[in-house]
Order: C-alpha cells, then sequence, then structure tokens
C-alpha cells in the first residue's frame, strides 16, 4: 500500500476512534453527572460539612475529574486510535499525558468528580457512591482489563505496568527509557551488597 494509503487510512481510523470515543463518552458522563443528579438533584445540604474549605476542595476535585477525563478520551482516539470500551479497544497502548502518572485515569477521575459532588454540596451519601461504583471497576480492571492488554501488548504493557500505578499516581511522570522500579530495587541492593564486601574486605 503506497505512502498516502496509509496516511488516508490513519486519518480514517482517527476520524471512527473520536466517533467511538465521543458515543462512549455517554458512560463516564452518566456516572460522575447522572447519577450524582438523580440522587441528590445537586441540592446543597445544610449546613454542608466542612464548610466554605470543603466546599472549595470539591470545586477543585470536580474540575481536575473533568479535566482529567476529557484528556484522557481524546488521548485514546488520537493516539490509541481506539476507544476505552471493550467492543472497540486501542490499537496503540496509551502511555502518554496522565497516563504517565497512573494507569487508570479515567476511573480515578469519576471517583474524584463524585466525590468532588459530595463535598460541594455537602451530601455524604454521594461518598458511598463512589465507594459503591468502585467495586466493580476494580473487579472489571483486574479480571479484564489488566489480562487483555497483557496478551495483547506483550512487554510493552509490563514494562508501563511495573513502573506506573494502578491508583495512587505517580508524584513525577514516567518515561519509557526509565527501567523498571523491580529492577532499579534490585540494582540498588546490589550495589549496597557491593559496597558493604568492599568495606568488609578493606
Amino acid at each position: 500500500m503506497t505512502a498516502s494509503g496509509d496516511a488516508a487510512r490513519e486519518a480514517r481510523d482517527k476520524k471512527l476512534a473520536a466517533v467511538g470515543t465521543a458515543v462512549f463518552a455517554a458512560a463516564p458522563a452518566t456516572v460522575a453527572g447522572l447519577l450524582p443528579w438523580v440522587g441528590t438533584r445537586w441540592k446543597v445540604q445544610q449546613p454542608v460539612p466542612g464548610g466554605l474549605a470543603a466546599q472549595c476542595a470539591g470545586v477543585l476535585l470536580i474540575g481536575a475529574g473533568a479535566a482529567v477525563i476529557t484528556n484522557s478520551f481524546v488521548r485514546f482516539a488520537l493516539e490509541g486510535m481506539g476507544t476505552p470500551a471493550p467492543f472497540a479497544p486501542p490499537k496503540n497502548l496509551v502511555v502518554s499525558g496522565f497516563y504517565r502518572f497512573v494507569r487508570n485515569p479515567m476511573y480515578v477521575a469519576i471517583g474524584a468528580a463524585v466525590t468532588g459532588q459530595g463535598l460541594l454540596l455537602g451530601q455524604p451519601k454521594l461518598f458511598g457512591l463512589a465507594a459503591l461504583g468502585a467495586v466493580p471497576v476494580v473487579a472489571f480492571v483486574r479480571l479484564y482489563e489488566e489480562p487483555t492488554l497483557a496478551r495483547k501488548f506483550g512487554a510493552e504493557y509490563a514494562d508501563y505496568r511495573a513502573n506506573v500505578p494502578r491508583w495512587l499516581p505517580r508524584l513525577a511522570p514516567w518515561r519509557q527509557d526509565q527501567p523498571p522500579r523491580e529492577a532499579l530495587s534490585r540494582s540498588r541492593r546490589d550495589v549496597g551488597r557491593g559496597e558493604t564486601s568492599t568495606r568488609a574486605g578493606a
């Protein structure tokens, strides 16, 4: 196939991925927006536990969650050439953007957005919704998503998985040229043993 044909097919794949991602976006919108609205009608419960400080924290969580969800969907469409949905998975492993900090930024962001609404509205029931929603998400990630990615992307995903946490974000973004944490730990232990042996020999 010619270079122009490859470029045309890639452009078509990106368009299809963008459409599929836009359709799949209804899922997090439902969990992060519709379900909290159904449970609270977005009514502020007075007095708000924690007061203004809690509400400010809630606004930050909602804003950060929305930004992460949007960015992650865009990266799935443009870089992964697919969607987060199992029926239209990405062709490429997405390891850029917020994926450099945590392996599941969308799930974490949805939980943050729901929790943020609980703080903003003074509605503790939304904390329960976030916790309850985490149960099927954790099961899906561990029992289906991770084994599927391991089979599809092999060593590339194994390297990524060894360096980037599942739920709690890293403080610094991961770079693909960094060695796995396990290998780095072994290297440090070996250096320590070598220094000990040198001192003992001296």
